[in-house]
């Protein structure tokens, strides 16, 4: 499991001195949330966790996607919709890669006695077993259900620890992390996780809503990227995440600015700027 802290540390190539504070786009305002929002339901629910997380609720199938609800290693902006203890139940727990604001230790501890089962790639479903988590590893291509909904996972490129010596023991590999594709009832789901742009992320289905890495980083999609890869699905709701939430206004990953964005892309009315915790409805795109 690695450090935004750290890996801030080791980007010295990516950070600016300055002696007056950068501005930085923020996300609205918290809108939080409780046991309510895990009961039945007769669609399918959105809610953005802050950082990189999500959690859904489908038809009363629950799960969070990289929750992180506290105790992260820098300054954040956010109040966080819900706290860890306060949660009820999930389904499932699916992590997209090792990095401590996706696969936060003691987020998925607390979490741990609610939660049904947790999936990520082979090698982070090694660091969950180390925490006795009732943990599902998963090759590149493979798919799993949790009740009615129906998950892939899917490739990304991501292993930045090997450009930066010193930062792991360990050679990594692209397969070490992932993304999702989430299908349910009411509709699909893409969740990038953090990657580079990647040539098969431009040759898929058209999703109803992409749980979008928002994130001007040369180890993310970067503005050229991101711009690329949404107007390549031009009619899908683009959910940002990975903005607003960490105070690092000279650190790239995570001080991308929304209303950049939506000078570049097609269709920018589809952007869709979550407060944490607020509410979002899936709906298939009309064809």
């Amino acid at each position: 499991m690695f450090s935004c802290k750290s890996e801030k540390n080791k980007k010295t190539d990516e950070t600016k001195a300055s002696t007056e504070k950068k501005y930085q786009a923020k996300a609205p305002p918290t809108q939080p949330f409780g046991k309510e929002a895990f009961g039945e339901s007769d669609k399918t629910t959105l809610r953005w966790l802050g950082m990189g997380g999500f959690f859904i609720n489908s038809h009363g199938t629950t799960l969070m996607i990289d929750p992180l609800l506290g105790d992260f290693d820098m300054p954040v902006m956010i109040d966080f919709p819900i706290k860890a203890e306060n949660v009820p139940n999930l389904d499932a727990i699916l992590v997209t890669h090792s990095d401590n604001d996706h696969y936060s230790i003691p987020t998925n501890r607390k979490l741990k006695k609610v939660t049904n089962e947790f999936h990520s790639t082979i090698y982070v479903d090694s660091l969950m077993k180390n925490e006795g988590f009732n943990s599902i590893g998963h090759t590149i291509g493979e798919s799993f259900t949790i009740g009615d909904i129906k998950v892939k996972v899917l490739p990304v490129d991501h292993s930045w620890q090997n450009a930066y010596p010193g930062t792991s023991d360990r050679i990594f590999k692209d397969e070490d992390s992932c993304g999702f594709w989430i299908e349910t009832s009411d509709g699909t789901i893409w969740a990038t996780g953090d990657s580079r742009l990647m040539p098969e992320q431009l040759k898929m289905q058209e999703p109803d809503a992409i749980l979008f890495d928002w994130s001007d980083s040369e180890w993310h999609f970067t503005l050229e990227g991101a711009v690329k890869l949404a107007n390549t699905y031009p009619n899908s709701k683009l959910l940002l995440n990975h903005w607003g939430s960490v105070d690092a206004p000279d650190f790239p990953p995570f001080n991308a600015d929304p209303e950049v964005l939506k000078k570049l892309v097609v269709n920018p009315e589809r952007i869709v700027l979550l407060a944490p915790g607020e509410p979002f409805i899936l709906e298939k795109l009309k064809k």
